[in-house]
């Protein structure tokens, strides 16, 4: 990931960001399964007390994320 780039990990509850890209080549054919495509607007709906795992809205329905595997969808 690019200096200045951020991914799912960055957002704070209730942002929003339409992916980019997704680094890592083991997880990704996964998340595009789950429908995390370049150019789909997310939004990070929650995050559990210890901060991981976080929740995110994908295409109307909500996706459980660990924080190594939303650090691997970078945003535009």
């Amino acid at each position: 990931m690019k200096k200045g780039q951020r991914s799912v990990r960055d957002l704070k509850i209730g942002e929003k960001g339409t992916i980019c890209c997704l680094t890592d080549p083991e997880m990704s054919l996964k998340l595009l399964e789950m429908g995390c495509i370049p150019g789909t607007e997310v939004k990070l709906n929650s995050k559990a007390p210890l901060g991981c795992p976080v929740t995110i809205i994908v295409n109307d329905y909500t996706l459980s994320l660990r924080l190594d595997e939303a650090a691997t969808i970078v945003l535009k």
